[in-house]
């Protein structure tokens, strides 16, 4: 069955446009509470979002949607996406909901859901409530309406969940960390994450007004957060988009550290500790340098499809614990049941701490290698995988780069582009390379 409404990771959008609106929010409130009524005479969801200002909007949609369908509510107000998913779990719910749009600017918003276990929903429910969608709402009546009520105590409730992920003896004191937010839905949490566990915590990004989420700053825009470490002479820095999932951190020569290198300090940082690492999950962008430094310590990498559901999928059949994106969605399983950027980043500090060594120490040896990607536009009717040029340009590449480098061709699934990438020691080799076969994809 296709799917009219959920992409990769739920629902988004536009705000205004469809079915980021708030008619469309309460028939989805109401059609996902005819759902979990097939399981539970009486569910009760949890509802957090970022720091958008439509989440007021969309929040009373879905909470009105709920009632009518006779789910009660529980309101967490602004909470980063892995939060809701540890208070659906921890308070034994039936749903948790997130009104966001991630590392999108505020005129996107956007809905995802987490199951009982704060995982990620399978396809078949998501169709379920599609399914839902398309048939006329079942009004409960008075006396089986839901209610709603205000979950004081989320914020503090998860800060004592990150807290957790790391051992007692952890601390941070002496470490001076600068926190960039996003102006998003961590902007009361993460900061007092690290300053309860010891360190000195310098603030950015944590002034929301409704508008400005993501906007110059964040796990999107790193920049200023390297700014602000250089500026207040602090150790590290750590940035956080709108919903908190994902991360990216700089030291304090303002090297800036993407996912793919912190997701290998974190199984480098288990292995020094004795611990299995049967293997780690990366995407088909991983760096080529992380899977060959893995490799050398015995790891294997598996590539799953770009996107952290992937990712998360590929672990859960392999029955592994680590797994990420370059992008800074990170993923220790052992620790939460999602993407977490705020545990991601105890991580890795644990690491530095427990070695004694600056995160550029314990990737000493780990140099990744550059990487160049073309879009190219494909003529109208036109299919990349027949054509010959682009093939023998392809061969040719691949003989250049020998075990050096590799390459990456896959399509858009939003526009009509080709993606031509390729990942080599030699810069200017693989430039080369990726410049011969965008010009041969491009060949009609």
């Amino acid at each position: 069955m296709s799917r009219t409404y959920f992409g990769t990771d739920g629902i988004r959008g536009t705000v205004g446009q469809d079915p980021i609106t708030p008619d469309f929010m309460l028939r989805l409130g109401h059609a996902v509470g005819q759902v979990l009524r097939r399981d539970s005479a009486r569910p009760t969801v949890v509802i957090g979002k970022d720091t958008r200002i439509s989440g007021y909007m969309l929040e009373s949609s879905l909470e009105a949607g709920f009632a009518s369908a006779g789910v009660d509510v529980l309101l967490s107000g602004p909470l980063p996406t892995p939060g809701v998913a540890y208070l659906t779990r921890a308070l034994r719910l039936d749903l948790g909901v997130v009104i966001s749009a991630s590392h999108n600017a505020y005129p996107d918003n956007g809905v995802k859901f987490f199951s009982a276990r704060g995982e990620k929903l399978p396809d078949e429910w998501e169709q379920a409530v599609e399914a839902r969608l398309q048939q006329p709402p079942q009004w409960v009546d008075s006396a089986g309406l839901g209610r709603a009520r205000r979950l004081t105590d989320a914020s503090g409730r998860y800060i004592e969940f990150c807290k957790s992920t790391v051992p007692h003896s952890l601390s941070l004191r002496g470490l001076k960390l600068v926190v960039d937010a996003a102006h998003g839905a961590a902007y009361h949490v993460a900061p007092d994450v690290f300053h309860e566990l010891g360190a000195s915590v310098v603030k950015i990004g944590c002034s929301p007004d409704g508008l400005n989420i993501n906007q110059g700053v964040g796990a999107t825009a790193p920049k200023a957060l390297v700014q602000a470490v250089a500026e207040h002479r602090a150790d590290y820095g750590i940035a956080l988009d709108g919903d908190a999932d994902r991360l990216q951190m700089v030291d304090a020569e303002g090297r800036l550290y993407n996912g793919d290198e912190l997701l290998y300090v974190m199984a480098a940082d288990r292995l020094a500790r004795g611990e299995a690492v049967p293997g780690v999950v990366g995407t088909l962008m991983t760096n080529m340098a992380v899977e060959q430094a893995l490799a050398r310590q015995g790891v294997r990498l598996v590539r799953a499809k770009v996107g952290d559901r992937y990712v998360l999928e590929e672990l859960a059949a392999r029955g592994w614990q680590l797994g990420g994106e370059g992008s800074g969605h990170l993923l220790a399983l052992d620790r939460h049941t999602t993407g977490d950027g705020i545990v991601s980043a105890l991580q890795v500090l644990q690491a530095v701490r427990r070695n004694g060594r600056s995160l550029a120490g314990l990737l000493e040896g780990v140099a990744l290698f550059p990487q160049v990607l073309i879009n190219v536009r494909l003529p109208d009717g036109s299919d990349w995988q027949r054509n010959e040029a682009l093939a023998a340009a392809r061969l040719d590449a691949e003989r250049s780069l020998g075990e050096s480098g590799r390459i990456l061709i896959r399509p858009s699934g939003t526009e009509p582009v080709l993606r031509v990438m390729v990942e080599a020691r030699d810069a200017a080799l693989g430039r080369r390379c990726a410049e011969a076969m965008a010009a041969a994809a491009a060949q009609v």
